[in-house]
């Protein structure tokens, strides 16, 4: 085990990555790939998950207050787990610790923060905190480290759609956002007010797999105008067909509304390969994994004639091992964070461009 340096620059084995920004504990091992020390990936020697859907099912959604005594009480036992799978049941070499520092639920983000603190002060070895929205992007380093820059970069999840022009690792441009609703947020509005059940995403694409697309003409907020996005109105689209047609069969209504995003969702990241001239077209966060977009996004590509860069699902989702890869990465750059470090809610990916 190394003792902590301020330096950075200097290079980094082991890293053990914690996430705790919303309703998933997890804990990974990642270790450098074969780009060596510093170079974006790394090898994944552990990845354990603890969700707490069924915990927050009956509520239609994440329950702040739950989530983080669930952190609590699962902490210890996943990052155990995590170390065992390893082999460094004991923390043994093991030389730095990350964890998610924002943005997420200030109660969930404090769990982790606090633990991953204090493993780094028993271990004498460097804390660094991570940018959750970045973790996100590194998740398709774990499988791809070289995207072929520039890439083009679509960051869907429950809170966020980011449009992002990524130049390399740390170097990211911002094209677009969304000003209002996040796309997964609509599909969790939408799936409760269908009574499909949570989480909203992967209940609507499963029942839209037997519905009609066209079934319903929802709307395409913003499609032909510029890189942001809007969901608002179409989650309001389907409330009012719904109440004016309550004998529509869900799985019309699910297909048409996940059309509806996938629509918007792909014809904005066409945009942005056109207009950046961008040599690689990548996806992240949980809606990455919703199968019409992986599907529409692969058939963008291919008209284009750029490769697409899918993260297997377990990738998608919030895990461990994607926040140490943007930790190890982070620390061999910028160096440790300060154990003064608070959590921040609101954090923002960071720009340099």
């Amino acid at each position: 085990m190394s003792s902590a340096g301020p330096v950075a620059g200097r290079t980094w084995g082991a890293v053990l990555g914690i996430e705790t920004s919303c309703d998933e504990t997890a804990a990974a091992v990642v270790e450098p790939g074969p780009g060596g020390p510093g170079a974006p990936g790394g090898r994944v020697r552990s990845s354990v998950v603890s969700s707490q859907i069924e915990l927050h099912a009956p509520y239609g959604g994440v329950v702040p207050e739950l989530a983080g005594r669930a952190h609590i009480e699962r902490f210890s036992q996943v990052v155990a787990e995590a170390l065992a799978e390893a082999g460094r049941p004991g923390g043994e070499d093991i030389e730095a610790v990350a964890a998610t520092s924002g943005p997420g639920l200030v109660g969930a983000l404090l769990v982790g923060l606090s633990g991953a603190k204090a493993l780094a002060m028993s271990w004498d070895v460097p804390f660094v905190g991570v940018n959750h929205l970045e973790a996100h992007l590194f998740a398709s380093l774990l499988e791809a480290p070289d995207l072929g820059w520039p890439a083009v970069v679509l960051l869907v999840s429950g809170g966020h759609t980011l449009l992002i022009e990524m130049f390399g690792p740390g170097r990211y441009r911002l094209l677009g956002q969304t000003i209002d609703d996040a796309a997964g947020e609509a599909y969790d509005k939408v799936a409760r007010y269908l009574g499909l059940g949570y989480p909203g995403g992967p209940a609507i694409d499963r029942i839209a797999a037997s519905g009609d697309p066209e079934a319903f003409a929802f709307p395409r907020a913003l499609i032909d105008d510029g890189f942001d996005f809007s969901f608002s109105g179409l989650k309001t689209a389907v409330v009012r067909t719904v109440e004016r047609r309550p004998e529509a069969e869900s799985a019309d209504v699910a297909a048409s509304f996940q059309a509806a995003v996938v629509d918007v969702l792909v014809a904005k990241t066409a945009r942005a390969l056109t207009a950046t001239g961008a040599r690689s077209v990548c996806l992240a966060g949980g809606v990455a994994a919703n199968s019409a977009l992986r599907r529409r996004t692969a058939e963008l590509a291919d008209r284009l004639g750029v490769p697409a860069y899918l993260p297997s699902p377990a990738m998608c989702t919030d895990n461990a091992a994607m926040v140490a890869a943007a930790g190890a990465w982070r620390l061999v750059h910028d160096g440790p964070s300060p154990m003064a470090l608070a959590a921040d809610p609101g954090l923002l990916l960071p720009l340099t461009a």
